[in-house]
């Protein structure tokens, strides 16, 4: 999944190469792997499923997150988009330039096991409660997308779980879906002048990475996704990003609008949730620098009680991929 993005015959070539190479990948193949996943229980089509490049944990999820205080933070650029949670009145930051390497936090906060994700291919930034049924599940990658979007695993059964839509789709979890919990991305500068003594994820001392730079240098600005086979939504760009609402309780959306809309008029209502838009924070995706990206802005989302919603910011070709069934407002 960290394949430099780039344009042109390259891109074409090595396209093709994965998908007539890997596309083919089956329940054998990935059991002489060494999974140990059920491969006998799944709710999709298996062939939708294919390899994004890194094998199983090449991209090492963080399991022992470092912090430091936000006025300890001397890392980041003010632009630069982090993950804002807060869980039992306990507030931390998860920088994208970290996430991007990593795809996965497991963390716990406030006493709730967390984990926090982020699939660059779908600028998906997305939290999700840990523990199911009594068991606290551990996250890791598998180095599989399925509509361009990561596909996580649990390290306790090994079942496979779609991250856009935090649901079991392979092995024994198959049909079982995570508590997502509400969070958003906001600039680093706003982050720390609101909350100077939050916990802030650190760069782990033990991996080097080029923390701070972008992998997928234009990404959200190219023509089409990378590493997509489904259809296109229509009457918007693909790579157009738009604000997916969740209703309370539920992985499934209520309201689709795209961010240029929400962007032009500042604030909207739909279905009693509150969008607003304001100015301020920088593209991940964009340049080189993920602080340098060019403004996208940060978006919030209140619930009909006024208290933040569930929500993410992603392309309009996953959530069609992924809610066919819902108009993206444009």
């Amino acid at each position: 999944m960290h394949l430099r993005w780039a344009t042109g015959a390259f891109v074409v070539a090595l396209t093709v190469l994965i998908w007539t190479g890997l596309a083919g990948a089956n329940p054998a193949r990935w059991t002489a792997e060494g999974w140990r996943t059920d491969f006998s229980k799944q709710s999709v089509d298996l062939t939708e499923i294919i390899s994004g490049g890194p094998p199983k944990d090449g991209i090492p999820a963080i399991d022992d997150p470092r912090f430091v205080t936000a006025d300890e933070a001397d890392d980041l650029q003010p632009r630069e988009p982090v993950i804002q949670l807060t869980v039992g009145g306990e507030t931390r930051a998860y920088p994208l330039s970290i996430l991007m390497f990593h795809e996965i936090v497991n963390d716990t906060v406030a006493g709730i096991p967390v984990a926090v994700t982020y699939c660059p291919l779908c600028n998906a930034a997305i939290v999700f409660e840990r523990e199911l049924g009594g068991t606290v599940l551990d996250f890791g990658t598998t180095g599989k997308l399925r509509h361009s979007d990561l596909v996580m695993y649990d390290r306790q059964t090994e079942s496979w779980w779609q991250q856009f839509t935090g649901t079991g789709i392979v092995g024994a979890m198959t049909g079982k879906t995570l508590d997502v919990i509400p969070s958003g991305l906001v600039s680093w500068q706003a982050f720390s002048k609101r909350h100077p003594d939050a916990k802030v994820l650190a760069r782990p001392t033990s991996m080097s990475r080029p923390y701070g730079q972008n992998p997928y240098v234009s990404y959200d600005s190219a023509a089409m996704p990378f590493l997509y086979r489904g259809e296109m939504p229509d009457g918007i760009e693909p790579m157009a990003r738009v604000v997916v609402v969740r209703a309370a309780g539920s992985n499934k959306p209520v309201s689709i609008v795209s961010l240029g809309k929400l962007r032009e008029a500042k604030s909207l209502d739909r279905g009693g949730y509150r969008l607003s838009w304001e100015e301020g924070q920088a593209s991940a995706l964009d340049t080189r620098e993920i602080g340098k990206g060019r403004e996208v802005g940060t978006v919030s989302v209140s619930g009909p009680d006024g208290k933040p919603a569930v929500h993410d910011i992603t392309f309009a070709f996953v959530a069609h991929a992924f809610h066919p069934e819902m108009t993206i407002e444009g």
